[in-house]
């Protein structure tokens, strides 16, 4: 089934106002499906979703079942790193986001898409993969992890490009993915990304030897988001 999406790109902004943002979208989102449901609406969601990309300035994220010590500075060396510090509602425990990486919201339905939250986070690895694959480099999966990875069969060399944590309520998505592109990796130095401490992180940057145009991969990304996800864009 085809499913509409608003798509919007918010530049950059602090991470605090996009999670506000996304907050309302999601909550209007749940609240218009549950109103559907109880007028037994056959079409128990909303006519759209929404996609947001945005890039933030330095911050850690820390999900609900994350741990704290996987950050590895104090409040006075945030502020000397000019990074702030978010314990956050979704998945998944600490990661980094800032300048130059693509970060990722889908608001989505999955019952109007017709996946599971399994299916959908899998969707999303595929996503990144298949963009990844038009920029000739081979992305794929890690087994009992989520997020897309380079010689992931190579225990000394495997290193994450993209970084998935979500939330899900009535089967509506909030946050999504981080993905590398010309971000500043010595940021990753300061956390066990993800708690992971054997593994490391790139970035397109980094793989491709040089800056990328992030226009471009967001173009990418978005042509790769409306094939696996079957979307349809709405102004």
């Amino acid at each position: 089934m085809i499913y509409s999406v608003k798509y919007e790109d918010l530049g950059l902004k602090d991470y605090k106002e996009t999670w506000d943002y996304q907050e309302r979208i999601f909550q209007v989102t749940v609240d218009k499906k549950l109103r559907n449901a109880a007028a037994g609406k056959s079409d128990a969601g909303p006519a759209f979703g929404t996609l947001i990309f945005v890039e933030h300035p330095h911050v850690y994220t820390l999900g609900k079942s994350g741990s704290e010590s996987n950050l590895l500075l104090n409040y006075i060396q945030l502020q000397a790193k000019d990074a702030s510090f978010y314990r956050i509602d979704r998945g998944g425990d600490i990661t980094y986001h800032g300048p130059g990486q693509i970060v990722g919201y889908p608001i989505f339905d999955l019952e109007i898409i017709g996946i599971n939250l399994k299916e959908y986070i899998r969707s999303i690895e595929e996503v990144i993969i298949r963009t990844l694959s038009v920029l000739g480099i081979k992305g794929d999966r890690i087994e009992g992890a989520t997020g897309v990875w380079l010689d992931h069969d190579k225990n000394d060399k495997a290193r994450k490009i993209c970084a998935i944590g979500v939330k899900a309520s009535r089967y509506v998505t909030m946050h999504g993915f981080a993905f590398n592109v010309n971000t500043n990796l010595e940021y990753f130095t300061f956390i066990n990304p993800c708690g992971i401490t054997d593994k490391g992180v790139t970035s397109l940057e980094r793989e491709l030897g040089g800056k990328q145009d992030l226009n471009q991969i967001k173009s990418i990304l978005r042509d790769n988001m409306k094939e696996v996800f079957d979307l349809k864009w709405i102004n």
